[in-house]
This record gives C-alpha cells, structure tokens and sequence, in this order.
C-alpha cells in the first residue's frame, strides 16, 4: 500500500477545511477510475490542547492506496475537485519526505500537472541503516 496525505494549504486552512477534505473524501469515493482501492481517515495535524477534549478540527486527509492504483489516478481526481470547486482551495500533497502545493491555478495548467503526476509516482528514495539516501535505487 502506498500512502498519500492530502492537506490544505496553511493560506486556506480556515474553519471550513474539515468540510474541504470530507467534500474532496466523498470525491475521491465516487470517481470510478480509483474504483474502490483506497482507504482515507481524517487525522488532525495539531494536538489537542490542555483542557479541550480535541485539536478542533481534522485537516489532514490520510489515504491508503491499494496496490492496483497509482498516485498519478490519485492526483488527478484530487485536482479534477479543485477545478470542480467554485472556491478552491490549494492543497498539498505528500508521499513520504515529498511535498507539492498544488494552487488553483496550477490544477488547470497541464505543464504542472504532468510534472506534480511524475514526482508522486516516483518511487521514494530509502534509506541505508547509515542514514545515507540510497537515491531509490533497487
């Protein structure tokens, strides 16, 4: 399984992002080219303060790609929602140490597109027991 995180941009985190990412859930759910594999959970990126029983709002999106679905489908569907969307929000994805904002205006430009698509789909680079990057060489 290959996991995703999909947020808000910090300029687009507002009270409305928790309702942004279960919009974008719901989408993702409904798009038949990700037929069914994948698993998403709402995750919140601050803890809970002292005396709050909670952080006050979820606004991460954690996703669980099956093994038949690539992050290219996945990214595609997520920037189809912003285009679809009258206020969209930036969003960022991140696949390991690898994070991409993605604007409004960007999900329209094919250029970026192609080349946010080709940056998730590549496989995270390991690292040696050393803490050396291997650079994802098998």
């Amino acid at each position: 399984m290959t996991d995703v995180r999909v947020e808000l941009a910090p300029a687009d985190r507002d009270a409305d992002a928790e309702d942004a990412l279960r919009s974008l859930l719901r989408w993702l759910h409904g798009d038949e080219t990700l037929d069914g594999a994948l698993r998403g959970e709402f995750t919140a990126s601050a803890a809970p303060t002292e005396g709050h029983m909670g952080a006050g709002g979820f606004d991460i999106l954690q996703l669980a790609l099956g093994s038949g679905l690539s992050t290219a489908a996945l990214a595609v569907s997520v920037f189809q929602w912003q285009l679809a969307r009258k206020r969209a929000p930036a969003v960022v994805l991140s696949r390991g140490e690898l994070r991409v904002e993605v604007t409004p205006e960007g999900a329209r430009d094919a250029e970026t597109l192609r080349r946010v698509v080709e940056l998730l789909d590549q496989r995270p680079a390991a690292t040696a027991p050393d803490g050396e990057r291997d650079g994802g060489a098998a």
